[in-house]
């Protein structure tokens, strides 16, 4: 007689259970992508699913209740997971300053299509929108949107002014020295051998005769005049913005003043460079990238070799390279560094150079991220 036994029981596992034993990825998050081509008076958002396709295309103002409006258009699709925003550091300002308080979801800096992609598709703010939506969802770009508010905004809006101050007054004494080329020969010979501060207080000083301002001589005088006492101006508004930008400077970052060969002018610019949310810079080679100072490569066959980085923020690399200078003149192991590698003959001046400033972008990057980094341990 032959004895039956019952079939064991069969296990019905669900699909995620199935993905986890047996180590599938899991499923790809289900919601909408956002992209923005920002403008001055209007702003024109693009939606896509989490497969790609386009949802839809609209227009809003550039005001608060236009991103009200733009955010709550594009949660009626479903939720959001991330925007894509182009021209965050201008018209974009305003629109990613409320989604990064008003959403939880990725905001994403992304750049302007590049001129391949303009080719094929063509130039419109429609299309603009797409492609930036389009950057987000492919993980092309990743940025996070530098954070401009705060004390680094005062300092950046303080810069702004200073740079400007500075721009003019190199202007003015450009003019001053143009002016004297063509001045006539006794005015000329008493004033083109003159530094430039002692020229600037004998200009000021001219008297020029209204009754024959006709004349070139006493025109070129009063000319002259009118463009020191210009300098004179722009040299005290120069100084009362640096009475508000030093303090405050010392106020957002010691670390990154007691560095060698840091001043006012450099950190100021670097704060400015990083933002109010430094910790978006990742690692230290990305801040490298950013100020221009990382070695791009530049190899073929078997020619290996890097070469000078012209991207990243000029204005930064700019700083950088004015530590260098001071470095170069004052730092002792700096000095002793670009001398050994130049005898060397395995180095030129300039290769070495390159050299110590990504040096020394090591060393601010964990000032800029730490305050305080460094001051406890001298």
């Amino acid at each position: 007689m032959t004895t039956m036994t019952s079939a064991p029981p069969v296990s019905h596992c669900t699909h995620e259970e199935t993905s986890a034993a047996f180590g599938d990825p899991p499923s790809p998050r289900v919601g909408v992508i956002g992209g923005v081509d920002t403008h001055r008076d209007q702003h024109v958002a693009a939606a896509l699913d989490s497969l790609g396709r386009l949802l839809g295309i609209e227009y809003f103002d550039a005001d608060t209740s236009g991103h009200r409006a733009l955010l709550a258009w594009l949660e009626s699709f479903g939720p959001v997971l991330m925007i894509g925003i182009e021209g965050t550091g201008a018209y974009g300002l305003g629109l990613a300053r409320h989604l990064a308080t008003a959403t939880t979801a990725d905001l994403i800096e992304v750049d302007r299509p590049d001129r391949r992609t303009r080719r094929l598709k063509g130039k419109s703010d429609p299309v603009d929108a797409e492609a930036a939506a389009r950057a987000a969802w492919s993980g092309a770009h990743t940025g996070t949107p530098k954070a401009r508010d705060g004390r680094i905004e005062a300092l950046r809006n303080l810069r702004v002014a200073r740079r400007s101050a500075v721009q003019q007054r190199a202007d003015v004494v450009r003019q001053i020295k143009a002016l004297i080329v063509t001045a006539e020969d006794d005015l000329r010979h008493r004033l083109r051998h003159l530094d430039t501060p002692t020229l600037v207080r004998t200009c000021a000083a001219l008297r020029p005769d209204p009754a024959h301002i006709a004349e070139p001589l006493h025109a070129t005088k009063a000319a002259l005049r009118s463009l020191a006492r210009r300098h004179r101006h722009l040299s005290e508004e120069i100084t009362d913005l640096e009475a508000l930008i030093h303090p405050l400077v010392e106020q957002i970052n010691p670390a990154l003043m007691a560095i060698n060969g840091i001043g006012h002018d450099c950190a100021g610019q670097l704060l400015v460079t990083a933002g109010a949310n430094p910790e978006r810079i990742h690692t230290e080679a990305a801040f490298a990238m950013l100020v221009g100072t990382a070695p791009v490569p530049a190899s073929s066959g078997q020619t290996h070799r890097t070469r000078l980085n012209r991207g990243g923020d000029r204005q930064a690399n700019a700083a950088i390279h004015r530590v260098l200078l001071s470095r170069m003149r004052w730092h002792k192991p700096t000095k002793t560094y670009l001398a050994r590698r130049v005898n060397q003959r395995d180095l030129s001046k300039r290769e070495a150079a390159r050299i110590l400033k990504r040096y020394i972008t090591r060393e601010i990057y964990p000032a800029l991220i730490n305050p305080h980094h460094g001051l406890d341990h001298p």
